[in-house]
């Protein structure tokens, strides 16, 4: 899988994606093309960083719907909407759903190539943060015992400390002084933060 960020244009107008990927082609941009939002999920290779310059009416599955199915997959690709009859019900509903962009057909070489750069610029950013912040939370998990990180696992996978304490062979103080000691190592103040850490070191 190429790790070099990837425009990928999704448009349904055979028009549209050749003149699009003309424009990225002579901007120096990675691009690909579907002409549906189906082929689009077929092709594309989760983790694969790059941005989705995505049309809104289409066959089959819409633009609205593809952005929801992405989110399903936790698929965090920066979308720009590219349409030809947008309205402001449309656009709120795109941005509250993640896009970055919402630009109106037709619109100038030099907008666009500025936002798919800036939303390139912008999930490199993320990425990186994501990485820092993974990285600081494998820090934190290295300072548990063993059995603290048997403990810790199993808590975050839902399991409660008489249940814990049943499949150690422990008791049930034991796993309470365990499970305090894992909170105050990781620095996490409740389950939701102590989940946070362990799925950040586990990406």
């Amino acid at each position: 899988m190429s790790t070099q960020p990837c425009v990928f244009v999704v448009d349904d107008d055979d028009a549209v994606r050749d003149s699009l990927g003309l424009v990225f082609e002579i901007a120096g941009l990675a691009y690909q093309t579907f002409a549906s939002a189906e082929s689009f999920l077929e092709s594309y290779c989760p983790g694969q960083p790059g941005c989705l310059v995505l049309d809104v009416n289409m066959p089959g599955l819409d633009g609205h719907e593809l952005q929801a199915e992405l989110n399903c997959r936790h698929i965090r690709l920066p979308i720009i909407f590219l349409t030809a009859y947008g309205d402001i019900p449309m656009t709120v509903r795109a941005m509250k759903a993640g896009a970055v962009d919402f630009l109106t057909k037709p619109v100038s070489t030099a907008l666009l190539i500025e936002r798919v750069q800036a939303a390139l610029q912008q999930l490199e950013i993320n990425t990186l943060a994501q990485a820092m912040q993974g990285q600081a939370a494998c820090d934190r998990l290295n300072g548990l015992t063993s059995r603290e990180l048997e403990i810790m696992g199993m808590v975050v996978a839902g399991l409660a400390n008489k249940e814990i304490a049943r499949r150690l062979g422990i008791s049930h103080r034991t796993v309470e002084i365990h499970r305090a000691r894992v909170m105050e190592k990781t620095g996490a103040t409740n389950l939701l933060e102590l989940v946070r850490v362990y799925e950040a070191c586990r990406q």
